[in-house]
């Protein structure tokens, strides 16, 4: 609670890294409910604007390198829940 919080998210891929690459993190909360979209990437990073994680997601990765890691700025308890990092580069499944 109150420091950064580092997800980290490697990957590997037999295709070349190119503009199609997509990185997805969902979250769901501990007590269940609804996934959410809280970080996209594509090319340029696209944290969320609305929800629980607005302006306290910023992208800490480097595709070139095999990373897709993100930061949580001020986290709190209530955040707690699952966190899951999708890597998609075309044509590579």
């Amino acid at each position: 609670v109150g420091e950064q919080a580092l997800l980290k998210c490697s990957f590997k891929s037999s295709s070349p890294i190119t503009e199609s690459l997509t990185v997805d993190w969902t979250y769901r909360p501990l007590t269940g409910g609804q996934m959410e979209t809280v970080f996209h990437y594509q090319s340029v990073p696209y944290p969320t604007t609305v929800g629980k994680f607005k302006d306290r997601i910023s992208w800490v990765g480097n595709v070139a390198k095999g990373d897709a890691s993100i930061a949580i700025q001020s986290p709190v308890m209530s955040d707690n829940g699952t966190f899951i990092c999708s890597v998609k580069n075309p044509p590579d499944v």
